[in-house]
């Protein structure tokens, strides 16, 4: 599965140049952490850092027009940097696995005659053994017309031949088209990385709707489908899945046990059993806090992981100790399944469960660009962790030095 080193986002609505992680061969940062964690005031650019996430996937789900043209982003005037000008760019550095080389993807997007287009798309590899120098390109386009090297590289060899590359569609991504031919094997890969992704939105009422019955492999952003899920997991091994929602039950104050059973019109219930009551509750009584813990909880248990998930503000409707119950199985989540988990949050409580390699303190300049910082990187702030005093706490004294207006 692919994991995230560094990702750099360029003229991005306030993100006007952010880096996170490292990028390629800069020895002065150290690598994403499996666990990033965003904290800041409100309106400092946490949204904005996770929907370009959500970006790059609806550009390669459909097109960068169409990614452009979503309700929260407004179109392409909107979205590029207020007073800049210059496409707006994405490069990522990441790993396929823990034995290959790093794979880095650019991505420029411009207008043409008011329509939204890719500038230029390139994939880098270093060779064998580099450590100095840009790494090989493997694939380049510049206004979709290009080239792409096909197969595999070797030592010696960047790939079995080059061949021409041209698009009908300039506001499709190369990694689209390529992603899709077995002659592309590490576009391919790539393509399946980004496909991958899940950003989290969770809505409790979406949750509590009643869908039709019919099993749905993973979650999607809201939740809606969170009944179909639970019958997906349930159909493919009820064994092990019995497993799991005993493992979800104990990590949820006052549930004994989790089901699912069909209603007389078809529709998919989720019955939840609580401790000191006969009868059993379903999705559309519980509260806020509980449906959302649950949801969480399930997302980390998918047995095909996603290989990077974003997750906003998951304190909202939390008891605190839930909160810091679910930072600390984020934190394991990542850790031992190799994914990448990004979190937005407000909660002190969160945070307290972290370490300050993982917590990037976002503020606006004077510009009104975002600027990132690591907690890490604090003078102080790592020794006073290590003799004891909790990261959110110290965030909550103001020893992160968050410039907050009231």
């Amino acid at each position: 599965m692919g994991h995230l080193l560094g990702i750099r986002i360029q003229r991005y609505k306030a993100l006007y140049d952010v880096t996170l992680g490292k990028f390629e061969h800069d020895k002065a940062r150290e690598d994403l952490p499996p666990l990033t964690c965003l904290i800041g005031p409100n309106g400092s650019g946490k949204s904005t850092l996770l929907d370009a996430f959500g970006f790059l996937a609806d550009c390669l789900a459909e097109n960068v027009e169409a990614a452009c043209d979503k309700p929260q982003r407004g179109g392409f005037g909107r979205l590029r940097t207020s007073g800049t000008t210059g496409p707006v760019q994405f490069d990522l550095y990441y790993r396929e696995d823990e034995e290959s080389r790093p794979i880095s993807y650019s991505l420029g997007i411009d207008e043409r005659n008011g329509v939204p287009v890719v500038a230029w798309e390139v994939l880098r590899q270093g060779r064998l053994g580099q450590t100095v120098g840009q790494p090989y390109k493997f694939v380049e386009l510049k206004n979709a017309k290009g080239m792409a090297w096909s197969g595999e590289a070797t030592a010696t060899k960047e790939g079995k031949e080059r061949v021409p590359v041209s698009l009908d569609d300039p506001r499709k991504l190369a990694i689209t088209t390529l992603g899709q031919l077995k002659d592309h094997p590490r576009v391919a890969r790539l393509r399946a990385f980004i496909e991958g992704w899940y950003l989290s939105y969770f809505l409790p009422d979406a949750a509590r709707s009643l869908p039709v019955a019919g099993a749905q492999k993973h979650l999607d952003r809201t939740g809606e489908n969170l009944a179909n899920v639970v019958q997906y997991m349930e159909r493919q091994n009820r064994r092990a899945f019995s497993g799991i929602l005993e493992k979800i039950a104990r990590r949820i104050p006052g549930i004994r046990d989790i089901r699912t059973m069909k209603s007389a019109d078809g529709r998919l219930l989720l019955e939840f059993n609580e401790q000191g009551y006969k009868d059993p509750h379903f999705a559309a009584d519980m509260s806020d806090g509980t449906l959302k813990m649950f949801t969480y909880l399930l997302l980390l248990a998918d047995p095909e992981p996603r290989p990077f998930i974003g997750i906003e503000e998951p304190e909202n409707g939390l008891y605190h100790r839930l909160v810091e119950r679910l930072a600390g199985e984020l934190k394991t989540h990542a850790a031992e399944r190799r994914s990448n988990v990004l979190v937005t949050t407000h909660s002190p409580y969160f945070v307290d469960a972290l370490r300050p390699e993982q917590v990037w303190l976002i503020q606006r300049d004077d510009k009104g660009f975002a600027n990132v910082q690591r907690a890490a990187d604090i003078q102080g702030i790592k020794e006073l962790v290590e003799e004891g005093l909790p990261l959110g706490s110290l965030w909550y004294s103001n020893h992160l030095g968050e410039r907050v207006s009231l």
